[in-house]
This record gives structure tokens, C-alpha cells and sequence, in this order.
């Protein structure tokens, strides 16, 4: 069903764990409250010594968390350590249900044992394989992480941080990593910040981790952001110490940030912090932007009903209502859908000659709130349209008098490569109607459509520089070139 995705679909969150006893329990627990951005896969490896010898354990699978990690021994037993990393997935390239492809992946090499996690894409992977393969390196995966492995392994500094630097150096993309050694936990992020990573403490352990969410669930303590273009080092010694030793991966990295604006927009949890700012504050000023600039009265000065579609719009819709109250508009938030949250995997999936009963599986309407009301409904971003104009038809069983569909974000245009799954660029709604909203709106079937503009988007950022964000998807201006080599259909996150 990858193939049939009307969302944006963020592939991975990360966790490591450094000096806890209980390091895969709060991993597994970091990637419960990581799930939203990984639904295909999960994986946690935990540090252990034996017999004074460090050891690597892991277990991974398909399926959610909860599922992949059923069995409550498994922390007493199989994932033993004081250090961890954790990995949920959704494979934005390459092959979804091959099990080769879920991470952490590990290996030992002639320093010792290496694990790596991590969210994002890298543009010019496949170049590297390709130079890598050539000169004898066997790919067990089709993952451009493993890329990352090969680099360290075949580096030929003597010490392992400078192993590290030089092969991140070496990659270009998006990526937020997360590395187990025998005797540390290191961390990275990209030069331009693409993707989120944070650093906290619990009881003087270190946890590292995509969204400050993984940290709240532990009752851990926020330190700081993972600086764009930094690597980290947690080390014994920084447990006595408090002291994290940080490195830049090139002294030429500059100060210029892209951070994806799609993480405010839906990826991350709204009870995040990201990029220094909390997620629910900034979806909520979209949501006031989008009332400001694209209001919706009653014709007969009625109430007007406004609606998100959980869950991501729902902050974004509190917004927009009290937008349209500062304006002395008439209006009032309701929950008008409801959301089923217990979808498993092995759901029957619908037909394709009842695809309507579909988005019955994932909502229901809440009919006398609906019902001879004006609808403003409030989301987040329409990728295919198919869901959207399901969704409409669905909101008509209720009988609107209106239905007015808002979209807190621009028209998605272009695809992405760091780290976001889009359909073909020919099966976007807003390319298949070549930028015409009316067409749109006739096809979705609602009385009135608007989206943000770029400029309106980025007015929202206010704890931000315009300049400090990635708006590809939405212009076509890609931040980091992109490598002629780079196929979305030959990696995999």
C-alpha cells in the first residue's frame, strides 16, 4: 500500500542511549513516542559486556513497536546493557518488507564493534556505492546507511572519531545519526539541519534522540540541540564529567540552516520541540494565518464549524478558529471527526471496487455537528487528493450546508530527497491540475479550497529566519544538489 499514500510520510526516528542500566527499556519507550514516524519497522541495539568484552545485541522486525517488541523479557534477557540505539522506519526508497533493510545495522571491523541509526536521505549514496562496490565492498542492504558503515570501516585513520568525520564528510544529504562503539555513543547531524536531533539526561545517563517527545515519555531532561554539522561523543568520561565532547565535521561549515518545514507542518508531535521552538505553537500560527488570509463566513451570519482531520491538523485547527474569532467572525472548533487509532497490520485492506470504504476505516463523522452547519476543514497538506475527496464525500452523509477545505500548507510540487516519501511528480493533485485551485476544487468537490503560500507559510516562522528553512517540495529550490546518480527506487532508510 506504500504506493497508495496520500501523506507525507517522514522515514525514521532514532534513540540512543548512553550510561543507563535500563538502556533498550528507555530506547524501546523513546520509540514508542517515535512512532508517527515510523509504522513499517523497528529495531533496538544494546552494548553489553561479557566476560569484561564488549558484545552487541539486537532485536528487530517488522511492525510497530509494540509489536516488534512484545515479549517483556526481552530487556531482561536478550537486550542486556547500559548502552542502546533504536530505530522505527518507514522506508522512504527501496524495498519496504525486506527485514536485511531494518536498523540499527551493525558491524565489527578492525577497531570494534560499529552500530548505526538514522534519519534522512543522502544524495549522492549511490555514487558512493558505486565507487564502493568497485573497489571490493560487499552491500548486504539496500539502505544508503550501510554506505555510511562502509566509509568508516574502510577509513584508514587510527582513531575511530576521526574514522567517523571523515566519512561523514564525505556524504551529502540529509542525515541525523545516532552511532554505538564499544566504549561510546556518538551523534551527528548534517550541515544544514535538515532533520531534528536532541540531547537529554536521565539520572547522569544520555539519551540522544529525533524529538523531545522520546525524552518527555523517559522523564528525561532536555539539554540541547545537536548543533547542524556538529558531531557529538558520550563517553564513559562524560558520565563522571557531565561533559560532551563536540567536534564540526568540516571547519567550513557556515552558519546557514534548512531546516524542513515539514517537521512543524506534520511530521513531528505537537508536544515537540524542534529546531528551538515547540511544534503546537507554531502549527497554531499557521492556523491563524491561514484564518487571516483565507476566512470563511456564513452567508447568513451563522456559526461557522470548524474541523481538523486528526490527528496533525488538530492544533493547527484551534489556530484557524481563533483567527477567525480575532476577525469578530462568528465561528466555533468542534470535533466533527473521529479518528480510529487501532488500524493493525494485518487489516483486510478494501477492495478495489469499495476503495470508499477506506477512509470509513480510518474516520467517522460526528453527525449533528455537522449537519445544515457551514464545514471549514482544516488540514494540513493534500498529496494525492484521493483521501481528501473521500473524506468530502464522507462529510456529506452528514449534510453541511458547506464544506470549505483549507490547507495550512503551500501546493506540494516537487519531490523530495532528504527524507520525505511522496508520490511520482506527475501523481501529485496539485501537478495532475497544473496549479489550477478551481480545478482542484471541483475534483474534491467542495465549495471553496485555499492553500498558504510559500510567503504566507513562512510568515508562521516566526522564531525563525525565512532563509533558515527547506521549502523543495513546495519550489523546487533544493538546499543540496542532487547526485545525477541519486534514484529513490535504490535506497533505503
Amino acid at each position: 500500500m506504500k504506493n497508495q499514500i496520500d501523506k507525507p510520510r517522514c522515514n525514521c526516528g532514532i534513540i540512543g542511549v548512553f550510561g543507563h542500566p535500563e538502556a533498550s527499556l528507555i530506547s524501546y519507550y523513546g520509540l514508542h513516542a517515535l512512532q508517527h514516524r515510523g509504522q513499517e519497522a523497528a529495531g533496538i541495539l544494546s552494548l553489553q559486556f561479557e566476560n569484561n568484552k564488549p558484545h552487541f545485541n539486537i532485536h528487530k522486525g517488522i511492525g510497530l513497536v509494540s509489536e516488534v517488541f512484545s515479549n517483556s523479557n526481552l530487556f531482561d534477557n536478550e537486550l542486556k546493557g547500559d548502552a542502546a540505539i533504536g530505530h522505527n522506519r518507514y522506508s522512504t526508497t527501496g524495498a519496504s518488507d525486506s527485514r536485511k533493510n531494518i536498523q540499527p545495522f551493525f558491524v565489527n571491523y578492525r577497531l570494534g564493534n560499529l552500530a548505526i541509526a538514522h534519519n534522512g536521505n543522502l544524495t549522492n549514496s549511490k555514487s558512493l556505492r558505486h565507487d564502493l562496490v568497485d573497489a571490493g565492498a560487499i552491500f548486504q542492504t539496500t539502505s544508503d546507511t550501510e554506505v555510511i558503515l562502509h566509509l568508516i570501516a574502510r577509513s584508514r585513520k587510527s582513531d575511530q572519531i576521526d574514522q567517523i568525520k571523515e566519512a561523514i564528510s564525505k556524504v551529502k544529504g540529509a542525515y541525523s545519526l545516532v552511532i554505538l562503539t564499544d566504549d561510546k555513543l556518538i551523534a551527528t547531524r548534517d550541515p544544514l539541519g535538515i532533520r531534528p536531533l536532541c540531547i537529554g539526561k536521565l539520572n547522569g545517563s544520555f539519551i540522544v534522540t529525533s524529538e523531545t517527545c522520546a525524552l518527555d515519555i523517559n522523564s528525561a531532561e532536555l539539554i540541547r540541540e545537536v548543533e547542524p554539522g556538529e558531531i557529538i561523543v558520550i563517553d564513559r568520561n562524560s558520565l563522571i564529567t557531565n561533559e560532551i565532547k563536540s567536534f564540526k565535521i568540516s571547519e567550513s561549515t557556515d552558519s546557514q540552516r534548512k531546516h524542513c518545514v515539514f517537521e512543524f507542518i506534520y511530521f513531528s508531535r505537537p508536544d515537540s520541540q524542534i529546531f528551538g521552538t515547540n511544534v503546537d505553537k507554531m502549527r497554531r500560527k499557521l492556523g491563524k494565518i491561514l484564518a487571516l488570509k483565507h476566512p470563511v463566513v456564513d452567508k447568513n451570519g451563522e456559526k461557522v464549524i470548524v474541523i481538523s482531520v486528526p490527528d496533525s491538523s488538530n492544533t493547527t485547527a484551534i489556530g484557524y478558529n481563533s483567527g477567525l474569532q480575532k476577525m469578530d467572525i462568528n465561528s466555533k472548533l468542534e470535533i466533527g471527526l473521529i479518528r480510529s487509532h487501532y488500524i493493525g497490520r494485518t487489516f483486510i485492506a478494501p477492495t478495489q471496487k469499495n476503495r470508499e470504504i477506506g477512509v470509513k476505516i480510518k474516520f467517522n463523522i460526528v453527525k449533528g455537528v455537522l449537519e445544515n452547519k457551514t464545514l471549514v476543514v482544516v488540514d494540513d497538506s493534500i498529496v494525492r487528493g484521493t483521501t481528501s475527496k473521500q473524506l468530502v464525500k464522507l462529510l456529506r452523509e452528514a449534510k453541511p450546508k458547506e464544506i470549505h477545505l483549507r490547507i495550512s500548507s503551500p501546493l506540494i510540487t516537487h519531490p523530495c530527497f532528504y527524507g520525505m516519501d511522496f508520490p511520482s511528480k506527475d501523481e501529485l493533485i496539485a501537478n495532475k491540475f497544473n496549479l489550477d485551485i478551481e480545478e482542484m476544487r471541483k475534483y474534491l468537490e467542495v465549495d471553496s479550497l485555499e492553500y498558504l503560500t510559500i510567503d504566507e507559510m513562512l510568515e508562521a516562522m516566526t522564531d525563525h529566519d525565512a532563509e533558515d528553512f527547506c521549502t523543495a517540495c513546495f519550489s523546487g529550490k533544493y538546499p543540496i544538489p542532487i547526485d545525477e546518480y541519486f534514484s529513490k527506487t535504490e535506497n533505503d532508510n
